[in-house]
């Protein structure tokens, strides 16, 4: 699950020409035109789900070229008219006062009722007044039919127009061409810049020589694989309005100051670009924290975080404290296994309580009783998320082919981590036929070469130490996905726990 939290901006401008004004202020959480300083953008203003989980606050300069205000050419009379035609309406003309409005009320009702059209409405209009200075026929139609033939889905506009709705002042030449440019020699394929801009429509004010070339520079340089960045800027593209000194690299340190080698880093970022959005100081530090508290070792943070990045920007402590008192009810299992529970499976932290409770009485209807449920679980708590029928016919082949005690199960219960058909129906037949009696963990937790070594020597060596599992997939290169793809698919688990997630597997970070 995603936690809602503010990603801010500071708009700054360039410096306008001589004889002419730009206003850029903030109402209601989006742009207005009063001409008010130091002016946030809230999270109210940010609609898509990407946005909402970027914690880090930016510098994004705007430019505009066209739609500008010129205070040389007023005509009093005509702007009487004009703003009492727009009072009536119910719009707020405080903030027009300084701009050059039309010559004739109707201009002003085509402009209007122009944007009521697209889905605009009064109270839209009052959040940025100043785009009743744009002129239909001269900036209004030209942007949004380049928008469009660019791939821009009308019925997504207004919503556009609503965040961000200083493109209207734009010159596509200028100042928008340039962006879609920029955007696709970043690698984001021409296909998917459309719903880039869809989620992230303030992209089209950047500069492209500021915040957006560094912030991909450094990412490069710390080991992101360059044909990752299309992937990386796809998904989550407000990673070009952050500031390296004041976001991207403290985040960067802090994770390898928890043992995380700097390529390790550059591989989660690749995958899950969006950690980039949480709060060093509010989430990332004070979910440490948490996790120390409850009994996770400091060498073990690193694992953690290479297992389920996410959990740096959840709120954590709540659900570790309601998770820790659930498992102590239902299993006896005390606060410092809880804390091995998580540096296993961190997910722990987030896997629904009535899942988990049908595993349980599922193991309790085998045979199992409260106590080795409880060490079954501390030893492999992958049991909790495993596929119920499959973990039904491991059991049932345990039980009548291999007509083995339940004892073995509670000594290596990883046994149902291993696929059935294709490792312990063949070795197990390999053993009966050579007569072999051993432990699970003997022929079963070890590579297929080294079981063939093991089925040749002349003895059977004592069983070696049961490996370490952790809960997450290999962390590889990133592929370039096209934006309708997802990610991440929800389970029965929650939000939080990515479908396919489940492996075994020893991590080195």
């Amino acid at each position: 699950m995603q936690e809602k939290s503010t990603f801010c901006f500071k708009p700054g401008l360039c410096k306008p020409n001589q004889g002419q004004r730009i206003f850029i202020s903030m109402k209601k959480g989006r742009p207005c035109s009063s001409g008010k300083k130091d002016c946030l953008l809230n999270e109210t203003s940010i609609a898509s789900p990407i946005t909402r989980a970027m914690a880090a606050s930016s510098e994004v300069p705007l430019t505009f070229s066209t739609g500008i205000v010129d205070s040389s050419s007023k005509n009093p009379d005509a702007n009487v008219k004009i703003c009492d035609y727009l009072k009536s309406l119910g719009i707020d003309t405080e903030e027009l006062e300084e701009l050059t409005l039309p010559t004739t009320v109707d201009v002003m009702k085509e402009r209007v009722e122009f944007l009521q059209k697209l889905g605009l409405s009064i109270e839209d209009i009052n959040d940025y007044p100043l785009m009743l200075g744009c002129s239909v026929k001269r900036n209004m139609v030209p942007i949004l039919d380049y928008l469009e033939k660019l791939g821009v889905r009308k019925s997504v506009l207004p919503d556009l127009l609503r965040r961000y709705p200083q493109v209207l002042h734009s010159s596509v030449v200028i100042d928008l061409q340039p962006v879609v440019k920029f955007l696709g020699g970043l690698d984001i394929k021409a296909n998917d810049i459309p719903r880039v801009l869809e989620s992230y429509p303030e992209l089209l004010g950047f500069k492209l020589e500021g915040t957006m070339s560094t912030s991909v520079a450094y990412l490069v340089s710390i080991g992101v694989d360059r044909r990752s960045i299309g992937a990386m800027l796809t998904r989550c593209p407000q990673i070009l309005a952050m500031r390296v000194g004041r976001v991207i690299k403290p985040i960067v340190d802090y994770l390898i100051s928890l043992g995380l080698r700097k390529e390790v880093v550059a591989r989660i970022l690749e995958k899950k670009t969006y950690i980039l959005g949480f709060s060093l100081e509010e989430q990332m530090k004070q979910n440490v924290g948490s996790l120390l508290s409850f009994g996770v070792s400091y060498e073990a943070l690193a694992s953690i975080i290479v297992q389920y990045p996410e959990i740096l920007g959840l709120e954590l402590k709540p659900k570790l404290i309601l998770q820790q008192d659930f498992f102590k009810s239902c299993m006896k299992i005390g606060p410092e296994d809880f804390g091995k529970l998580l540096e296993k499976m961190p997910q722990v932290a987030v896997l629904s309580q009535d899942p988990v409770l049908k595993r349980i009485e599922l193991l309790r209807a085998w045979g199992f009783s409260s106590e080795d449920i409880a060490k079954m679980v501390v030893t492999c708590p992958q049991l909790l998320a495993l596929n119920m029928d499959v973990m039904t016919l491991s059991f049932n082949y345990f039980r009548l082919e291999m007509n083995r005690s339940l004892r073995d199960l509670v000594d290596f219960p990883a046994y149902f981590t291993y696929s059935l058909e294709t490792r312990i129906k063949p070795r197990f037949r390999k053993l009966s036929r050579k007569g072999i009696k051993c432990s699970l963990s003997w022929f079963l937790s070890c590579s297929d070469e080294r079981f063939a070594e093991r089925l040749d020597a002349e003895y059977i060596e004592i069983d070696e130490m049961e490996p370490s599992f952790s809960f997450g997939g290999p962390l590889g290169s990133a592929e370039k996905k096209s934006f309708s793809e997802d990610d991440d698919e929800e389970t029965e688990y929650g939000e939080e726990i990515e479908k396919g997630s489940f492996y075994r597997r020893t991590l080195s970070v």
